[in-house]
This record gives structure tokens, C-alpha cells and sequence, in this order.
């Protein structure tokens, strides 16, 4: 930087020189002009705008006597608004120019079909379903289905239930309105039976799945609405025996080769009834308060669920000569089925629709 002037030796800044402020200026402009993005324009405004020769035109400014600051000051300010403006226009042109090209560059077509879908998985409820049905369809059995609304009469009457027993009461059954019409939502996958055995000569082997719905507060271990499987066999001969092979086949199936065994009980539809349990699948039987097993609490055994022989009241309401034809049935719920062989706890997982309780099994339980 010069010197500061005195009154009496003035010494010229060269930098302030107007013809050197327009030469400043013309070569920040061409500079500007060249860029060819934005990087090279940040280079361009360093040489020319921040560290430029008018910037350093600006700073000589104190170097003059005081009469000739105001005169210096209106040319440097003016060659640097010129240096501003040039830069300025450069910027939102090569702005314009990057944005352009990001359009081109990262434009999406949103009519195309996108390859990016969700792995998909079946409800575990169904493919429960489905895998009990193959059990028995493996054996030569056929899948039967009946109406969600049914009769009263499919629902209790044919099934020996009598107009005082209390499953027909409001507490347990929905009725459809009007609730004197006859209709309900059917209880449990037995009216499937009686449509069947109505509707077919023995020999007769059904597995009958299927939605049911009773008065159930929605809980851990209960829901208004359930899964059941049902089978049905109807022909010459059968007995308790049958029963029991068929039972074995199903409990060996789905949970390995584990024993079974059975407990006197009572159904108004089976005649004899009985209470089936297979050994626990997780602790193999050990039971005992030290085996630790929270599947079946210690016991060693797991209840399965109820069956019989077919009631000879049954046969007669469907037309079936109890004294040529014997039959047996038994039944469970699948989400019971779910439940123990995935260790599920909680029976509301099954129903809440959270998509990722249905990933966790995929295609395939």
C-alpha cells in the first residue's frame, strides 16, 4: 500500500487510475463470461470480486489527501457494483444451467410400473388352516364348507343341542336380527357336517374348516372370532379304534412323533365322547414343576381337543341309518394349532392385521 499523501507532495495510486479500474473490470467480466460451471466461477469471483484489483483499488483509497477521497471512492464503488452485477448474472445463469440438467438427468417417469414391491407373506392362520386340511386330504379326505349364517337347526337342533342347552342362550351365540328369525353366526364348523352328511351317500370322510364366531371378549387365549377344523367320518364298521388312528396321524403330523392319550368326556353330538392330549412337543412328556416348559405348564401333556362317536340322534336328522353306518368326529382351533407349534402367547397378534406378524412366517409355516 503507498504511502498516505500530504498537501504538499501528492503521490499518485496507480490502482485508482480510471483506465485501470475499466481494464478491472472488463478482465473480471471475460473472467465471469469463461466460467463454465460453478466451480470455475468461485475461482473467477476469488481473482477478480474478493482479492481482485478493485478490491485492492478500494483499499488504496486511504492512501489520498482528503479532497480527492470522495471523487476516488464514487469510481471504485461504481467499478465494483459493475464486477458485482457481471458476477451475479454469470451465477444465475450456470444455476439455471445446473438445474436444467438435474431435471434431465434425475427425471422419473411416474406412469411407469414400479419394480420395487414388498416381499408379500400369507396370513399364518391360513396356512395353518391349510396345512391340517393336506393332513388329511393325504389320506383321501375331502375339504367341505359351509355359510358363515347358518340355521338354527344346522347349528344346534341337528347336532342333538336342545332348545334349553345353554350354547343356544345370547351369551354365547350371535343371533342375526331379527333375533327370533332363526339365523346366527354359526358357532363352531359342525353345521359343514350336517350340510355333508344331508347332501351325500356314506362312505363319508370330510375335513371341514372354516371362521366361527362366539361372545368372546378379544383376550390373550380368546377372540369373538376363531378358526375351526372339524373332520367327519361316516361309514360301515367304524369305531373307537378309527378314531384314534386318525387322531395319531394328525397329532403326529403337525407336532412329531409324540404319544396320545384320552379322557372320558361328554358332547351332546358324540356318543361315546372323549378329551384328547398328546405329550408335550417341547419337553417330550418330562412334566414335573422342574421341567420348566411353558407350553404345557409342567404337565407333560397338551390338550388337544374334543371328539366322539358320531351320536345315532345325529345320523337319524341327516337321514342316515345308525344301524348300517357308524361314524366319529373330532375338532380343534387353529389358532390353538398356531399357537403351540410357533409359541405364540398372545392370540391378539393373530388377529391386530400388523403386517409384520405375518412376515415373520413368510410363504410357509
Amino acid at each position: 500500500m503507498s504511502a498516505p499523501n500530504n498537501p504538499y507532495d501528492p503521490v499518485q495510486v496507480a490502482a485508482l487510475d480510471p483506465s485501470a479500474l475499466d481494464a478491472a473490470v472488463a478482465a473480471a467480466q471475460a473472467a465471469f463470461a469463461a466460467a463454465g460451471d460453478l466451480e470455475a466461477l468461485k475461482a473467477a469471483r476469488l481473482a477478480h470480486l474478493d482479492k481482485g484489483p478493485v478490491a485492492q483499488a478500494r483499499r488504496e483509497i486511504g492512501a489520498l489527501p482528503p479532497s480527492a477521497k470522495a471523487e476516488a471512492g464514487k469510481r471504485v464503488g461504481a467499478a465494483l457494483a459493475a464486477v458485482q452485477a457481471a458476477y451475479t448474472e454469470r451465477v444465475s445463469a450456470l444455476e439455471a444451467e445446473r438445474d436444467e440438467r438435474i431435471l434431465v438427468a434425475e427425471r422419473v417417469d411416474v406412469t411407469m410400473p414400479t419394480a420395487r414391491r414388498p416381499h408379500g407373506a400369507r396370513h399364518p392362520i391360513e396356512l395353518t388352516q391349510e396345512r391340517l386340511a393336506d393332513v388329511f386330504v393325504g389320506m383321501g379326505w375331502e375339504v367341505a364348507e359351509g355359510p358363515e349364517v347358518e340355521s338354527e337347526w344346522m347349528n344346534f337342533d341337528a347336532l342333538n343341542l336342545g332348545k334349553d342347552h345353554p350354547a343356544r342362550q345370547m351369551q354365547d351365540t350371535f343371533f342375526v336380527d331379527p333375533p327370533d328369525g332363526g339365523l346366527v353366526l354359526r358357532t363352531h364348523t359342525s353345521p359343514g357336517q350336517i350340510r355333508t352328511m344331508l347332501t351325500r351317500t356314506p362312505p363319508i370322510y370330510v375335513v371341514v374348516p372354516g371362521k366361527v364366531f362366539r361372545t368372546d371378549e378379544l383376550d390373550a387365549t380368546h377372540s369373538p372370532v376363531f378358526h375351526q377344523l372339524e373332520c367327519l367320518a361316516v361309514d360301515r364298521g367304524l369305531t373307537m379304534a378309527h378314531l384314534r388312528g386318525a387322531i395319531d396321524a394328525f397329532v403326529h403330523a403337525m407336532f412329531g412323533d409324540v404319544k396320545t392319550r384320552v379322557r372320558a368326556s361328554y358332547f351332546p353330538f358324540t356318543e361315546p365322547s372323549m378329551e384328547t392330549d398328546f405329550q408335550c412337543h417341547v419337553c417330550r412328556g418330562a412334566g414335573g414343576t422342574d421341567s420348566g416348559c411353558r407350553t404345557c405348564g409342567g404337565s407333560g401333556w397338551i390338550e388337544l381337543g374334543g371328539s366322539g362317536m358320531v351320536n345315532r340322534k345325529v345320523l337319524i336328522a341327516c337321514g342316515i341309518d345308525p344301524d348300517v353306518y357308524t361314524g366319529f368326529a373330532f375338532g380343534f382351533g387353529i389358532e390353538r394349532t398356531l399357537q403351540l407349534r410357533n409359541g405364540l402367547s398372545d392370540m391378539r397378534d393373530m388377529v391386530e392385521g400388523d403386517v409384520r406378524f405375518s412376515a415373520q412366517f413368510g410363504m410357509a409355516v
